[in-house]
C-alpha cells in the first residue's frame, strides 16, 4: 500500500508522526510508565476459535439487521468508505500516487472533511490514524455525536511490530517457528490497541519467487506449505480466540491474490498463470488464513489473467466466499478502485465502482468513488440496493465481533516507546531469524567469535544506523529504542575486556571511497573484521523492485579491499530479499543473513556472533548466483529434458548442452530454500514410511488427515547444543498433471544436545499428497511417491511408497 510522504518524514513511518498521548487505562491492561507492560502471553497455546464463525454468529446477525433498518443511504455508504485524517482533497506534490490518479478523474477532487463525516456517522474506517488522542477525537465524534453511534474502525500498517519492532516478515519466516510468529504478532496487537488501532493491514501472504520484487520482504518466501503455516500463525497472534478481547485486532490478509507473481518482479505489474498454478502454489496461504478465521482481506493492485483483482468476481466471490466460506469483508488497496480506469476495464468512476462492489470489495480505501458514485448508480438502477446492504452487513459484523460497540476507545496506557518487557521476545525473534550461510568452508570455522578476542573491527554503512535496523514498514521508527550493531558489539567487547574499532567505510548506495582508507586501517588493527553491508530499508518493500541484486553502491569494492587485508571477515548481510553473494561465497570465510532485525538488532547479532545463541534459521527464499536466474525457486518442474546428472559447474559439452540449463551459470541456487548452517552439525538416517502401498479408495478422501506416517532420525553430530529444522519433501510421479521435482510438506524444529538423537514422525494426509488436476480439483491418483527428510530442500535420505488402484 503506497502512502503519501511529507517533508522530513519517512514514508513507512508517516502514520507514526502523530503525537502519541495516553488515555484512561483499562483495568485489563493498566500499567504505569515505570513498571512497563507485562510480558506477552504465549498466544499460540490458545485453543483458537475461528473468528469467521464469530463474525457470522446469529446474535451478531440480529444486531446488524436491526441497525441496518435504521440506516440511511448516507449512513450505509459511510461504512464502505475509508479515509485518513485529512479525508480526501485535491492532489498535492506529496501524494504522488493519488495525484496521478485524481488528475485523470476530476470527480475525486472534491474535498472531504473526515471529522465532519465522523460527526454525521458517515465515516466507517480510517487509515493510519494512530495515537490514543487522535483516535479518541474521531471516535468520540462517531459514537457520541452521530445519530446511530456506529464506531469507526482504525486500521494501520503494522507489519512487523508497533513500537517494539521485530524482524521483517521474510526474516521472521526464516525462523520456521510458527509459535514465535504468533507470539510477536500478539505483542504487536497488545501495543497497538493502546493507541486505538484494532485492524492491521497484515499479514502479507503472497508467495514470492522473484527476489527482484521489493515486497518479498513482507512475506514468507517462495513456498506454499510454509507460507500457509506462517499465515495461520499471524492470524492466531493478531486475533486470538476471541476478536472482542481488548488486545485482539482484526487481520487484513493481503494481497489477494497472486501479487507476488508480478511479471519481471516489478511492483504493481500484471500476473498471468494457469488455474492449477494459482490454486496449487499461490492461493494456499490465503486459504489457510481464511480457515484460521481472518476477519478481513485486502484486494491486490495487480490484474490476474487480465482481470484486476479489485474487480475480479472469480477471486472474490467464487473462490473466497463460495468455495472457502469467508464471512468477513474485503478492503481495496490504496486507491485501487480508482486505478481500475488505468487498467482499462472501466471508462469512468461509475463503472469502476460498480465492478468493484459487485465483485465483492466492500470498502473503498481512499479512492473517493463509492461515496460519489453509489447514489448515482442506484438512482439509474445500475446497482442493486441489496449489493450495498450486503457490503454494509459484512463491515458491521466485523465491528460487532471486535467489540467496538462496547469498547470503542483505545484500551490501557498508551505505548509510546519500545516496551522493556517485550524486548526479550523481539530479541529472540531476531536471533532465530538469522541464517548462517557460510562458516569457514575448507578452513576452520570463524564463528562463534572467541570471548578472548582483544580487538574487533566493525565496518560498514549499516553498522551504526538505528533507522535501517527497523526495515521497510518499520513501525514507529523511534530510533532511540534501537540497539544498533555498534551498540551491541561495544557492550560485548567491553564485557569481554576487549576493544571495538569502528569505521563506516561507505554508504549503502554511493560511490565515494573517502572512507575506504579509514576502514582498511581499522581492519588491519583488528583480530577479526565484522562487516555490516547490504540494502537500505527503502530499497525493499513497496515500490522497492530492483533489477540488480548485487550489494548496492560500492559496498562490494569495500568488501573486496577489506578481505584483501588478510584478516578473517564475518559478513553480515542486511536486506529485505535474497542478494547475489557469489563473490563473497568464494572469498569471505563467514556469511550470515540478518535481514532487518528490529529494535534488538545489536543485542541479537552480538549474542549469535559470540555463541550465546546458536543460529538455527533456514532460508525461505533461494539466493541466486546471478540475477538472471530469477524467478528462482526450489520446487520447479522437471521439463522433458531435465539437467539430471549433468555437471552444471562446467560449460555444456556434447549431449549435456541439450538439457534445460544455462550455458554460463549453474541452474541451482547459491544458497537453496531450506538451507542454513549451525555451530553444530546434524545427520539424518532411517527414513521410513508406515506402509509401502496405499489403496486409492482410501487415499482419495479430502477428510483423510493421516494416510502415511514418515519417520526419520536426526542426530546432533557436533559438539554444541543446537536447534535443527527438519524438513519433509514429497515428489509424485505418474500423475495426470506434471508435478514439481519436490515440494515441502512438513517441518519440525528440534533442539538436541551433542550426540543426542531423536526420531521424528511426519503425518501425510490428503492435503499433503493431493494435487490439482486439469479440472482444478484436488485429487490423489494411483502414482508413485518419494519422500525425503533432511535439513534443506537438497535432502538426500528418502523412502518410497505407491498409491495403488
Amino acid at each position: 500500500m503506497k502512502r503519501s510522504n511529507v517533508s522530513g518524514v519517512r514514508p513507512a513511518a508517516l502514520f507514526f508522526s502523530i503525537a502519541l498521548t495516553g488515555v484512561a487505562a483499562a483495568a485489563s491492561m493498566a500499567v504505569s510508565a515505570a513498571d512497563g507492560m507485562a510480558p506477552v502471553r504465549e498466544r499460540h497455546a490458545l485453543a483458537v476459535k475461528p473468528s469467521n464463525a464469530q463474525i457470522a454468529s446469529s446474535d451478531i446477525g440480529r444486531k446488524v439487521d436491526a441497525l441496518l433498518k435504521k440506516m440511511t443511504l448516507a449512513d450505509k455508504i459511510g461504512q464502505l468508505m475509508q479515509y485518513n485524517d485529512q479525508g480526501s482533497s485535491a492532489p498535492t506534490a506529496t501524494d504522488a500516487d493519488s495525484a496521478a490518479a485524481m488528475a485523470a478523474n476530476p470527480e475525486t477532487k472534491d474535498h472531504v472533511d473526515a471529522m465532519a463525516l465522523a460527526n454525521k456517522g458517515e465515516l466507517g474506517s480510517m487509515l493510519n490514524v494512530v495515537g490514543a488522542e487522535k483516535t479518541h477525537a474521531f471516535q468520540q465524534a462517531a459514537v457520541e455525536k452521530s445519530r446511530l453511534h456506529i464506531p469507526i474502525l482504525f486500521g494501520a500498517d503494522v507489519i512487523h511490530g508497533y513500537r517494539t519492532i521485530y524482524p521483517v516478515p521474510l526474516g521472521l519466516s526464516a525462523s520456521w517457528d510458527p509459535a514465535l510468529v504468533s507470539d510477536v504478532s500478539h505483542m504487536a496487537a497488545v501495543e497497538a490497541t493502546t493507541a486505538g488501532v484494532k485492524w492491521f493491514y497484515s499479514p502479507m501472504v503472497d508467495i514470492s519467487r522473484d527476489a527482484r520484487w521489493g515486497r518479498s520482504t513482507e512475506g514468507a518466501g517462495e513456498d506454499a506449505y510454509l507460507g500457509s503455516a506462517m499465515a495461520r500463525a499471524y492470524i492466531r497472534g493478531y486475533q486470538g480466540d476471541d476478536l472482542s478481547k481488548p488486545d485482539s485486532v482484526a487481520a487484513s490478509v493481503k494481497h489477494y491474490a497472486a501479487y507476488g507473481a508480478a511479471e519481471a518482479g516489478r511492483e504493481y505489474n500484471t500476473t498471468d498463470m494457469s488455474d492449477i498454478r494459482l490454486r496449487q502454489d499461490y492461493l494456499p496461504p490465503y486459504k489457510a488464513a481464511v480457515e484460521a478465521g481472518t476477519a478481513t482481506m485486502m484486494s491486490s493492485f495487480n490484474a490476474l489473467n487480465g482481470v484486476p483483482a479489485t474487480a475480479n468476481p472469480y477471486l472474490m466471490d467464487e473462490i473466497l466466499r463460495k468455495e472457502w466460506g469467508f464471512n468477513g469483508f474485503v478492503v481495496s488497496d490504496y486507491t485501487a478502485i480508482m486505478e481500475l480506469t488505468h487498467h482499462g476495464i472501466a471508462l469512468d468512476a461509475a463503472i469502476a465502482t460498480k465492478k468493484a462492489l459487485e465483485a465483492g470489495v466492500e470498502v473503498d480505501m481512499m479512492s473517493h468513488y463509492y461515496d460519489t458514485q453509489i447514489p448515482k448508480l442506484l438512482a439509474s438502477h445500475k446497482l442493486s440496493m441489496s449489493v450495498v446492504d450486503e457490503a454494509v452487513r459484512r463491515v458491521l459484523r466485523v465491528k460487532f465481533a471486535l467489540g467496538l460497540f462496547e469498547r470503542p476507545y483505545a484500551q490501557g496506557t498508551e505505548v509510546t516507546q519500545a516496551v522493556d518487557a517485550h524486548r526479550p521476545l523481539a530479541r529472540r525473534a531476531a536471533e532465530e531469524s538469522f541464517v548462517l550461510l557460510k562458516n569457514g568452508g575448507s578452513n576452520a570455522p570463524v564463528l562463534p567469535l572467541s570471548p578472548q578476542l582483544k580487538t574487533v573491527a566493525l565496518i560498514g554503512p549499516l553498522a551504526d544506523d538505528a533507522a535501517e535496523m527497523q526495515g521497510a514498514w518499520g513501525g514507529a521508527q523511534h530510533q532511540a529504542d534501537v540497539v544498533t550493531l555498534r551498540d551491541g558489539l561495544t557492550a560485548r567487547m567491553k564485557k569481554n575486556g576487549g576493544t571495538l574499532l569502528y569505521a563506516r567505510g561507505t554508504d549503502t548506495d554511493g560511490d565515494s571511497e573517502a572512507g575506504f582508507a579509514e576502514a582498511q586501517s581499522v581492519a588491519k588493527q583488528a583480530d577479526v573484521v565484522v562487516m555490516a553491508v547490504g540494502e537500505s530499508s527503502a530499497m525493499s518493500g513497496e515500490a522497492g523492485s530492483r533489477a540488480k541484486l548485487d550489494l548496492p553502491g560500492n559496498q562490494q569494492k569495500l568488501l573486496q579491499e577489506i578481505t584483501a587485508t588478510g584478516k578473517p571477515v564475518v559478513l553480515l548481510v542486511f536486506s529485505g530479499r535474497p542478494l547475489v553473494l557469489d563473490w563473497a561465497a568464494q572469498h569471505v570465510p563467514a556469511i550470515m543473513a540478518v535481514w532487518f532485525p528490529g529494535t534488538e538488532a545489536g543485542s541479537a547479532v552480538s549474542n549469535v556472533l559470540f555463541g550465546d545463541t546458536v543460529p538455527s534459521g533456514k532460508l525461505t527464499m533461494s539466493f541466486p548466483r546471478v540475477v538472471g536466474q530469477e524467478p528462482l525457486y526450489y520446487n520447479q518442474f522437471p521439463t522433458g529434458r531435465p539437467a539430471g546428472d549433468a555437471d552444471l559447474s562446467q560449460p555444456p559439452l556434447g549431449a549435456t548442452r541439450f538439457v534445460s540449463r544455462y550455458i554460463d551459470v549453474p541452474n541451482d541456487a547459491l544458497f537453496p530454500f531450506g538451507y542454513g548452517l549451525s555451530y553444530t552439525t546434524f545427520g539424518y538416517s532411517g527414513v521410513r514410511v508406515s506402509r509401502s502401498s496405499l489403496p486409492l479408495a482410501e487415499a482419495n478422501r479430502s477428510s483423510a488427515k493421516k494416510l502415511i506416517s514418515v519417520t526419520a532420525t536426526v542426530k546432533n553430530t557436533g559438539s554444541r547444543e543446537g536447534t535443527e529444522v527438519a524438513q519433509l519433501y514429497v515428489r509424485n510421479l505418474g500423475t495426470s498433471v506434471e508435478q514439481p521435482v519436490r515440494s515441502l510438506q512438513g517441518f519440525q524444529r528440534v533442539t538436541l544436545k551433542p550426540g543426542e538423537s531423536r526420531q521424528l514422525t511426519f503425518e501425510l494426509g490428503f492435503p499433503e499428497l493431493s494435487f490439482y488436476n486439469n479440472d482444478s480439483q484436488p485429487v490423489i491418483e494411483a502414482t508413485h511417491y518419494t519422500v525425503w527428510v533432511g535439513g534443506s530442500s537438497q535432502a538426500t535420505d528418502h523412502a518410497e511408497f505407491e498409491v495403488t488402484p
